[in-house]
């Protein structure tokens, strides 16, 4: 057996082991359209930023103190931002950048590995692909109403979420959210895996990008709230999409947060609250949305 082929089979059978599955459409997902626009209010308090840190740009360990403030128990959704869109007349960067002409518009596009004419093409740069276009051209969102709404770059969420009366958490607020709502704040991975290894967030179950048992029950994005809810009543904080914040990372890219469907033991593992990732602010890709904040009024 030629080397390259005997590495692949090994990490093919690596991924074999087969996780608990559950059936998150069993009972329906928590989220419909007459149950969006929910706000959890988070206390004031303390929490310990960058715990159980695996990437060395999620350290180091700090203890910062979080203000009050609300945030959306569900990532934005289409039916959501179509709204938004209906109101406003809003052309997202990625619409507006084909439109324009401009050489290089379009958004990315993850190609699952069934749609894959080079199994090596994951991802691709497509013109044409859009919120209401997801996989591009001949695409729409059809029967997609309760999805994360994806393409979004940070400007387009910003307009989103100051249309909505809110705006996008910054970095620690979401942080203090992800870790609050942790089953058990000494495991890290406990919203993403029952301590009985329970699937319990949208990620990738098999060697990344190779193949994807859809063990959790969706090959690709799930619609908002159809895992489990976190400790303190957040849907889909860790998987499912990245989320924008309001953190810089570094010059140019901004800070996303929360993994997504994509994440895999073997790759990425930022299924963690303490993840944190860099993206060009003016990118969008099939794999990024976001989620709102309100600020509470000052107490008397």
């Amino acid at each position: 057996m030629r080397p390259v082929a005997a590495l692949v089979l090994a990490l093919l059978l690596a991924g074999c082991g087969k996780p608990p599955i559950i059936d998150p459409l069993a009972e329906g997902c928590a989220i419909t359209s007459d149950t969006l626009g929910r706000f959890v209010r988070l206390p004031e308090g303390q929490f310990v930023k960058g715990a159980g840190a695996l990437y060395a740009e999620e350290a180091p360990e700090m203890t910062l103190h979080v203000s009050s403030f609300e945030i959306l128990d569900h990532e934005v959704t289409n039916l959501e931002f179509a709204q938004f869109v209906e109101a406003t007349g809003y052309v997202t960067e990625a619409e507006q950048g084909v439109m324009d002409g401009r050489a290089g518009a379009g958004s990315a596009v993850f190609l699952m590995p069934g749609e894959r004419a080079n199994p090596a093409e994951t991802w691709r740069l497509v013109s044409g692909a859009s919120w209401r276009t997801p996989e591009g051209p001949g695409s729409d969102i059809a029967g997609r109403d309760l999805h994360p709404v994806i393409h979004v770059s940070l400007a387009d969420a910003r307009a989103y979420a100051e249309w909505a009366g809110g705006r996008l958490p910054d970095e620690v607020e979401w942080e203090y959210a992800a870790s609050l709502g942790l089953a058990d704040p000494a495991v890290p991975v406990s919203g993403a895996f029952k301590a009985d290894g329970t699937l319990i967030a949208n990620t990738w179950q098999g060697v990344f990008p190779l193949g994807d048992s859809a063990a959790d029950g969706f090959a690709g994005r799930a619609p908002a709230g159809c895992f489990p809810a976190s400790a303190i009543g957040l849907y889909d904080m860790i998987g499912n999409v990245w989320e924008w914040t309001e953190t810089p990372f570094g010059e140019g890219t901004q800070t996303i947060k929360g993994g997504s469907y994509l994440c895999a033991d073997n790759y990425c593992r930022r299924y963690r609250p303490a993840a944190r990732h860099p993206q060009e602010a003016d990118f969008s890709s099939s794999h990024i949305g976001f989620r709102i904040v309100r600020d509470l009024p000052p107490a008397d």
